[in-house]
């Protein structure tokens, strides 16, 4: 689905679940919002949101829901 707003999602799988890849040294409201807005667009319901600039990677991974 190609849309002319700029809307660029790192990965989708199977069109259900949404991975919003960062490297930042925290992730922001900024980044939660910019996830929810895609899940939004896409009519998913599950995203993950990873950030890679930690210790251990499992505490980067946070996961968003839309209307559930």
């Amino acid at each position: 689905m190609k849309l002319e707003c700029g809307y660029r999602v790192d990965l989708l799988v199977e069109g259900k679940l949404i991975i919003e890849i960062k490297s930042v040294e925290a992730l922001t409201a900024v980044h939660f919002a910019q996830v929810l807005t895609y899940l939004k667009l896409s009519d998913c319901k599950l995203a993950l949101l990873i950030n890679f600039n930690v210790v251990q990677l499992k505490q980067g991974i946070k996961s968003v829901v839309n209307n559930l």
